[in-house]
């Protein structure tokens, strides 16, 4: 860690991650199947594209090169941070798409940008709810827009404007997933947005206790530090409903664009396939949480 900032939750993030050893179970094995239902939706994998935004650096039009290499590789799409235009055409390739609107400070903003998101036909909606603040403890500004904390009562009014999935992202703890299901909330994203704190818990190592508070009434996502296969069969094993693959497929989709992107995918689903085959999980509901350890 010499030269490295020891809280940083990015790295902390990792270092768990490799500290969960896996057992193997050969006996009575099967060829995992690792089809995802989700929203009445049936996708290839549990691995799903992250939240990202503003991805015209990586490539041209880069959100919507992402979108196209989630239909070709059979997954969900996840929209951040953009413009009703971009959404307009991350949707109309046919993504099956969750798009995340930031905690604006208006909430007539908040519940025009899920209007529009439902006349574009998204798959569910939801909240960042992490940029709320900034380090300095002063309400969050990005892009220019003002950022505020919301109340669960907020997220419930937001829900019901929906009249869709309602997923909120930046979950770390049990009392924020509690007041997400009393909100009526259909989704939650456990999550540290990237480090947004330092010596933030990982999101694997709190995502078990979540778990059960969720105790199966809604699907349970994360994100924060997925590159491989095996990452994503740790986050199953501990809970996890599927996971969002978001600075793995950057380069990718630089190199590629959305064939890049569906390569990336379809190399990490034939990693977890090969875990999934040496521990006797058949499919994403028979995977046991018992052959997990840690060293």
């Amino acid at each position: 860690m010499e030269g490295k900032h020891p809280g940083n939750s990015d790295q902390i993030t990792r270092d768990y991650f490799d500290s969960l050893l896996v057992e193997m179970r050969h006996l009575d094995g099967q060829k995992p199947d690792t089809t995802l239902e989700l929203y009445g939706e049936k996708f290839k994998t549990p691995i799903m594209m992250a939240a990202l935004s503003h991805l015209n650096n990586i490539c041209d039009d880069g959100m919507v090169e992402m979108a196209k290499g989630a239909v070709l590789a059979g997954v969900v799409n996840w929209a951040g941070m953009g413009d009703k235009e971009e959404l307009e055409r991350i949707t109309a390739t046919g993504a099956k798409t969750i798009k995340i609107i930031k905690p604006y400070a208006d909430n007539e903003l908040i519940m025009e940008r899920i209007a529009h998101a439902k006349e574009c036909g998204v798959l569910a909606v939801g909240m960042d709810i992490d940029h709320a603040f900034n380090g300095k403890g002063e309400y969050d500004k990005v892009l220019g827009f003002d950022m505020a904390p919301k109340s669960h009562e907020e997220i419930r009014r937001f829900a019901e404007a929906a009249d869709l999935p309602f997923v909120v992202k930046g979950v770390l703890s049990t009392q924020d997933a509690y007041k997400c299901l009393q909100a009526g909330v259909k989704g939650i994203v456990v999550s540290h947005h990237h480090g947004i704190m330092d010596y933030a818990i990982p999101p694997l190592r709190i995502l078990p206790e979540i778990v059960k508070v969720v105790n199966g009434q809604i699907p349970v996502f994360v994100d924060c530090g997925i590159i491989s296969g095996m990452d994503v069969f740790k986050a199953l094993a501990l809970g996890a409903t599927a996971v969002s693959a978001g600075r793995v497929i950057m380069q990718p989709l630089g190199r590629s664009g959305a064939q890049g992107v569906k390569e990336q995918v379809e190399q990490m689903n034939e990693e977890l396939k090969g875990v999934m085959a040496r521990t006797g999980s058949r499919d994403l509901r028979h995977i046991d949480p018992s052959v997990i350890w840690h060293k």
